[in-house]
């Protein structure tokens, strides 16, 4: 109980955009002729006196440019780079990162469809481009970016939470489970290959709306209801929408033309280890505490479905005032 109090304002400081992409990101791309366009976006709000800056090799002159426009939560700047004898075997790097405690999501993309990305940090703050990076190298970072994703922000989590406190460990949390990983991954699936678009906001808001639904099912004094007796037709239709919001951050990121099917599967077998690993974690925990905690878990219950009905109210506020 002391811990779930020590925990609350925590969780209520959390922001609403709860599932945006944190990390900065660096994206190049190849024109041709030794010229390429670059964007920068990175967090208006500093953590440090020293900026994050990207380092180009020396072979590479900045042509043009913009100061950087405010878009959201984050400034994103533009340059043209003209690199005599182009960027293969060439080391690009962001400086502060160990400073501002940060890592920055870096891509390039050449004319002739190679595609690279990798999570630039303090412990690698650069990286060199190689002849032709390998399947087992995208399937590596977009597994990374997946499970990286879904730890990043709490809201999909917190859903996966409120379908253990549903159904409890055992079969039926595979099966409803399972259903949530089918739903969110038609979806992702179908944006992410463009068959259709949908409205971020008033997507980000339905995600929040899930959440309190599945808290007020939580908090309901009747164990006998629909959701109860049925979770996988909750969790499964839910998933679609999760699935949009899986989409929304993997757009930003960007998916390798040529490895298509391997980065958009990758990315999602990243989501699942992610997901089954705090599903793991909970029940963990749960069983190194289950002796001293267990006689009170009556009065536990309550404090973690209102923790979860709470935020999610806070959530569907905030993200109506965006859609509005």
């Amino acid at each position: 109980m002391r811990l779930l109090l020590l925990l609350l304002p925590l969780l209520l400081s959390m922001e609403a955009s709860a599932h945006r992409f944190a990390p900065s990101l660096l994206r190049i791309f190849e024109i041709g002729d030794g010229q390429y366009s670059v964007v920068w976006k990175t967090p208006a709000q500093a953590t440090s006196a020293i900026p994050l800056r990207p380092v180009f090799p020396d072979n590479c002159t900045v042509v043009g440019g913009d100061p950087g426009t405010l878009e959201g939560t984050g400034v994103v700047s533009s340059w043209r780079l003209q690199c005599s004898g182009g960027l293969l075997g060439q080391s690009i790097a962001v400086s502060g990162l160990s400073e501002n405690q940060s890592s920055v999501l870096f891509s390039l993309e050449t004319s002739d469809g190679y595609f690279y990305q990798t999570l630039l940090n303090s412990a690698q703050a650069s990286f060199t481009v190689s002849e032709e990076p390998g399947a087992g190298v995208v399937a590596r970072e977009y597994i990374g970016l997946g499970a990286e994703h879904i730890w990043s922000g709490p809201d999909h989590l917190l859903f996966v939470f409120g379908l253990l406190l549903l159904v409890g460990w055992g079969k039926r949390l595979v099966w409803t489970i399972t259903a949530f990983t089918v739903g969110h991954s038609i979806t992702l699936s179908l944006v992410t290959l463009g068959y259709f678009k949908y409205p971020v906001a008033l997507v980000e808001f339905a995600i929040a709306v899930s959440i309190f639904v599945l808290a007020v099912e939580l908090a309901r004094p009747d164990q006998g209801g629909m959701f109860r007796r049925y979770p996988w037709w909750l969790a499964g239709g839910f998933g679609l929408l999760h699935g949009m919001g899986f989409a929304g951050a993997l757009a930003e990121v960007g998916l390798p033309q040529a490895e298509l099917p391997l980065a958009l599967l990758s990315f999602n077998v990243g989501i699942e280890l992610g997901q089954l690993a705090f599903i793991f974690a909970l029940v963990a925990l749960w069983e190194v505490s289950k002796k001293s905690l267990q006689h009170r878990q009556r009065e536990l219950l309550p404090v973690s479905v209102y923790v979860l009905g709470s935020l999610s109210a806070m959530w569907c506020i905030q993200r109506a005032l965006e859609v509005i």
